[in-house]
């Protein structure tokens, strides 16, 4: 378990062998709840070959002084993440400049 944030890893093992590597790793926000995203690659058991990079974005929680994973969102492909990118700049042309303040969060009750 990683104390800080900067320990946490994305690679795991399997019966100690290696089957998911992270590649690269972005800290988006830190403190008690904190926001990292990770670009990976799993193992394909059969092949042995890694396989195609993937992002995943993970919500961490402190707790009892370590990091424990809490949420996470993956994206499965390059096609996928660049669609993600493309619907949010086009979502931040269109409303225009934005303050740096934090809005409040409105959430929807589910019904």
């Amino acid at each position: 378990m990683a104390e800080t944030i900067d320990e946490v890893s994305y690679n795991y093992e399997d019966e100690g062998k290696l089957v998911r590597k992270e590649l690269k790793k972005e800290i988006l926000t830190k403190g008690a709840w904190a926001t990292v995203m990770f670009l990976y690659q799993e193992l394909d058991r059969k092949t042995e070959a890694w396989g195609a990079s993937k992002v995943s974005i993970v919500r961490f929680k402190k707790s009892g002084g370590v990091y424990r994973k809490q949420s996470s969102f993956n994206i499965s492909s390059e096609k996928q993440a660049r669609q993600i990118v493309d619907v949010i700049e086009k979502w931040y042309a269109e409303v225009g400049p934005q303050s740096d303040e934090p809005a409040a969060v409105e959430t929807e009750e589910a019904e």
